[in-house]
């Protein structure tokens, strides 16, 4: 297999293992066919209200201030003398969609939907507003026009303002919710003149929505502890009391509007001195049950909320009735689950759910209804809570049902890829192979005919089973790939000698060593620290080597900037409190070594660098100038609530897209080119950051400038092959195959450092796991108005320099060492497949949902490295060996 084909056969692989999860774990939890629950009782309320507060801290909104008052005294003042209230919990990701979702729909969104659309319903869904007679919604537009479109009929209207409004540098974010109060105030206004709309909001069934996003994007442009974040709260309190008084005055006090007021994130567990109070905690989605209830409309179909009957002042019998529709509805979609996978299932191989069996279901209801019957509300609404507990474990069941069948399949196809790298390795960058005629010579292929039975059987039994497409990717991979495992082992059997020629103790050794590596690696993503012992083990290597001896420069550099880089991760995660200094500090500092070097450079005895393009490196270095300008003035503007401005919006843009093609006019000698990258990449990262990581890609880049040197001195001392000195290595200069090496252990060394600095890259500065990392304040030399795709893509560029930064590194160690491209990065993929591995045992469907979102959102980050990593590799090629010439003719530098 030559290296094009087994990089896109490679990147296929990760790519049907990355996807994998989402069938095993974010499958879409919705069914259809099933009949509305209505009510028969009249409800308590007419119409309904809902204020949903985007991104509201209960901490922020229940707390008295350093003055013993509150900053919502309406609300305050509702909870203490006539309304309930309680903490709304929601589950991760903790986003305004799916909050919405669960809240307006009752379940909880599946992350494979929020992926596909953002704005609108990827999937049916029924809601509250869907089941009302009528809805009139007023907000933002990433949020109503879901839930529009997913209404059947033309019942749901909404009103929403300008999508540039949603800016994060505006004077003041408050005036999002100020704009939904004052429309709806004109709404309310207009009604009185219109006797068509009148008559419309006085009918049963209505719902009115305000979504309020000020306080979100005040949070994240201001942070939720900031002054204007608390008064955003005062101001929305304001508002609702207002809204409050006119709805109030418009229909009379007639006592039959429900007001509902909550948030879609942002909760905490604190106490606010509300003790003397009865709090009613729920979960996110049985607000969509409450608000059903209150209105007497169907519960959402596919809800799986449960009613939280203490919200509810009205009679038991209600009550009753209320959870009973609650539990059928629920029941419903147990039963089409169970009749979807007993259909794609074979009867000798289906499992039913024993615990709620179609006898059990039925004796569940006549139990109900005769307590109803008889009055005895409370033995009614016990008999259906048990039900909905059942119904709900039911779902889950069916809904993971495949979930151990398909998981096996992929551990298959895991263990069988990384075996086949394993092999590859043996079979082409080490001597421990046999000649392929001498193979050839003792026996035929053996394997071919069991594997293509195997193949059909696997194809027949899910043809069977009507499985979906996905079914048979996961399913058959591993058949080729054990073949080729299996075909292929035989060249491989030199090293089951080698192994056994080694003592035990050694060998023993060397594999706790490995493992013990991996594991550290793997606890890092729980704990940063991690990453600070493991860079200061790495500053202690040099002194248990010849380095020491060899070149005290370069260890006492090495040990320094290991120390440095250690600190880092015990630092807080970035985008907790801005420190624009640091950025200015970390720029100069930057803009001094570049000029140190360019001096150097100019001096250089050799004189290979063609004085024509230092004009490009001092480009560079006022890039990073600007670019340190820019970010100062850029805050400095939003500061003042003066906006971004568009010059210096225009110029970060031009430094971004300038970053990617300057580079490539350097010279490709090693160290010209490194230098060059490393300074398109800092200008850029500088415009990106907020505080103290600005630091971190400084201090990595250096250190990756020393781990190449030292790693020459390493090869050196080994003595394997002749050593050419660094500055005379050209990138762009192809190795001549006969001075190319085997692999030696002291590479699977290399590899390990690749993949730990790689793991440094990624959580150094923070945890991208946790959705708090996220601050919009890092993209605001680019853009403020909300756009959470640009937004999305330049935060995940910021992520990804420091894996360039390490992997062009890598690439000038792998050049520098005599080996093939290819060989050191299958030694990579190893570790990095077995650390996925490892993360996919890990991920776990029970627990706190914190703890399940972290579990899979692991697997899915070292995946996703995984991935990067292999086409980093093609994209660090092409930044390290093109050139372009914009002027004379190119000069060479030969090996």
């Amino acid at each position: 297999m030559n290296t094009l084909t087994f990089f896109v056969v490679g990147l296929l692989v990760h790519f049907v293992f990355f996807l994998s999860i989402f069938d095993i774990y974010f499958t879409s939890p919705l069914v259809h066919g099933m009949a509305s629950q209505h009510i028969s009782l009249p409800p308590p309320a007419k119409r309904l209200v809902l204020f949903v507060a985007d991104g509201l801290r209960a901490d922020t909104f229940f707390e008295l201030d350093e003055n013993g008052t509150t900053r919502a005294p309406f609300l305050r003042d509702i909870i203490q003398t006539k309304g309930s209230w309680g903490v709304s919990h929601t589950r991760v990701p903790t986003e305004s969609r799916p909050g919405h979702v669960a809240l307006i729909a009752g379940f909880y969104e599946d992350v494979s939907a929020v992926a596909r659309g953002w704005k609108e319903n990827p999937v049916q869904f029924d809601s509250v507003f869907n089941e009302s007679r009528y809805t009139w919604s007023w907000g933002s537009p990433d949020i109503l026009p879901m839930f529009a479109k997913g209404a059947t009929g033309d019942h749901v209207y909404t009103y929403c303002y300008p999508a540039e409004t949603e800016d994060f540098a505006a004077k003041d974010a408050s005036k999002l919710d100020t704009w939904v109060f004052d429309k709806v105030k004109e709404f309310f206004l207009t009604a009185k003149n219109n006797a068509t709309l009148l008559s419309k909001i006085k009918q049963d069934r209505v719902v009115f929505f305000l979504h309020l996003l000020g306080l979100d994007t005040n949070g994240h442009a201001h942070r939720p502890m900031s002054r204007e974040y608390k008064e955003n709260v005062h101001i929305v309190d304001t508002g609702v009391k207002e809204i409050v008084s006119i709805i109030n005055d418009l229909f009379e006090h007639d006592d039959r509007t429900a007001f509902v007021f909550t948030s879609d994130h942002g909760m905490t567990n604190w106490e606010w001195k509300l003790e003397n109070w009865k709090r009613t905690d729920v979960n996110q989605a049985d607000v969509a049950a409450l608000m059903a209830s209150l209105i007497g409309v169907p519960f959402p179909m596919n809800s799986v909320g449960i009613l939280p009957l203490e919200y509810l002042n009205n009679t038991d019998h209600f009550k009753a009735e209320c959870m009973l529709a609650n539990a059928i509805e629920i029941l419903e979609q147990y039963k089409v689950k169970m009749a979807q996978k007993k259909a794609t299932t074979l009867n000798i191989l289906f499992t039913p759910f024993k615990p709620l069996t179609n006898s059990r279901q039925l004796d569940f209801l006549r139990s109900a209804r005769l307590y109803i019957k008889q009055q005895k509300y409370d033995e009614a609404i016990t008999v259906c809570r048990t039900l909905i507990d059942l119904a709900l474990e039911g779902l889950s069941y069916y809904h993971t049902y495949d979930r151990f069948f398909l998981g096996v399949s992929v551990v298959l196809g895991f263990v069988g890829w990384t075996s086949y790298i394993i092999v590859m390795i043996i079979k082409n960058h080490t001597s421990f192979c046999k000649p392929a005629s001498q193979i050839d010579k003792l026996s035929k292929d053996p394997f071919r005919g069991t594997f293509i039975v195997a193949g059909v059987l696997i194809t027949c039994f899910l043809l069977i089973q009507a499985s979906p497409w996905t079914y048979y990717i996961y399913c058959l991979l591993p058949v080729p790939v054990w073949y080729a495992v299996m075909r292929e082992c035989r060249r491989t059997q030199g090293i089951v000698s080698l192994v056994t020629a080694n003592p035990f103790c050694q060998s023993f050794g060397l594999l706790l060593l490995f493992a013990l590596g991996i594991e550290i690696m793997v606890l890092s993503f729980f704990y940063r620290s991690v990453l600070t012992l493991g860079l200061i083990a790495f500053a202690g290597w040099p002194l248990f080597t010849k380095l020491w001896t060899q070149t005290r420069v370069m260890t006492v550099c090495w040990i320094v900037l290991c120390l440095l880089l250690a600190v880092f991760p015990l630092m807080p995660v970035v985008g907790r409190k801005q420190n624009i200094s640091l950025v200015l500090s970390s720029g100069l500092v930057t803009f001094l070594i570049a000029s140190l070097c360019l001096r150097l450079l100019s001096k250089s005895k050799d004189k290979s660098t063609d004085k024509k393009y230092f004009v490009a490196f001092t480009y560079q270095m006022l890039c990073v100038a600007l670019s340190t300008y820019i970010l100062n003035s850029t805050h400095s503007s939003l500061e003042l609530k003066q906006g971004l401005p568009l010059a210096n919006q225009l110029i970060s843009w031009g430094i971004l897209a300038s970053s990617f093609v300057v580079p490539l006019l350097s010279e490709t000698l090693l160290f010209q080119r490194l230098l060059s990258i490393f300074l398109s990449l800092m200008s850029t990262y500088l415009l990106v950051s907020t505080g103290y990581e600005a630091f971190f890609p400084l201090v990595l880049s250096c250190l990756m400038f020393v781990w190449i040197v030292v790693e020459q001195e390493t090869l050196s001392h080994h003595g394997s092959s002749p050593v050419q000195k660094l500055v005379t290595f050209d990138f762009s200069c192809a190795l001549d195959i006969t001075q190319l090496r085997h692999l030696q252990l002291d590479d699977i060394r290399r590899s390990f450092f690749f993949i730990f600095f790689i793991v440094t890259a990624f959580f150094g500065t923070g945890n991208i796991a946790s959705i708090n990392s996220f601050d919009p304040a890092s993209v605001y030399c680019f853009l403020t108005v909300f756009n959470p795709f640009v937004m999305g893509a330049l935060m995940m560029w910021k992520i990804l320099i420091p894996f360039v930064l390490v992997s062009c590194a890598f690439e000038a160690i792998q050049l520098s060492s005599l080996l093939s491209s290819k060989s050191l990065f299958l030694i990579v993929l190893v570790i990095s497949d077995i650390m996925a591995l490892h993360f996919f045992f890990l991920v776990k469907d029970y627990g706190s949902w914190l703890d399940i979102g972290t579990s899979i959102s692991h697997y899915v980050i070292v995946m996703s490295m995984t991935i990067f990593l292999m086409l980093l590799s093609v994209f660090v090629q092409v930044l390290t060996t093109k050139r372009v010439h914009l002027w004379g003719k190119p000069k060479h530098h030969w090996l």
